[in-house]
């Protein structure tokens, strides 16, 4: 049984762990802009008091983690990474599903282009690519896909 909640603060080194170890499992092919102890930092200092965080636990254990902005009437979820071990279990279809019922409709994301997993797993669940982009405009220059739920 994986339950959701919102994060706290002392989830930080948790999440980041999570964030990580996804990040580099299946999104080796765009470097990593930051150390790992930045990440640890942006976590506890930028993204949990700025942003709404959701961790999917099991068994007590954070598996993955998710944050979510709405800004002039559009949703986003900002980050979505669920650990390796824990991915085909339905963890992310329940987080995508939680993000639709708290933002409502219109949810955007961005995915890179060369992460044909997530992409197919965004498309699975009703989003649609609406730009693609050369990755300028992202810090590790890979070009990437803005996806759109209505």
């Amino acid at each position: 049984m994986t339950d959701l909640r919102e994060a706290t603060l002392e989830d930080s080194d948790a999440i980041a762990k999570v964030y990580l170890t996804s990040r580099k499992a299946f999104v080796a092919f765009a470097p990593l802009a930051h150390t790992d102890e930045s990440i640890y930092r942006w976590v506890r200092e930028t993204l949990i008091p700025s942003e709404q965080v959701i961790v999917a636990e099991k068994n007590g254990i954070i598996i993955g983690m998710m944050s979510l902005t709405k800004d002039e009437g559009i949703g986003r979820i900002k980050q979505l990474y669920i650990h390796p071990t824990s991915v085909g279990h339905g963890v992310g279809t329940a987080m995508v599903n939680l993000a639709k019922s708290i933002l409502g409709s219109p949810i955007q994301l961005y995915t890179f282009q060369k992460n044909t997993g997530a992409r197919r797993f965004y498309e699975k669940h009703g989003f649609q690519a609406i730009v693609f982009d050369d990755g300028s405009d992202n810090e590790e220059n890979c070009p990437a896909i803005l996806y759109e739920w209505k």
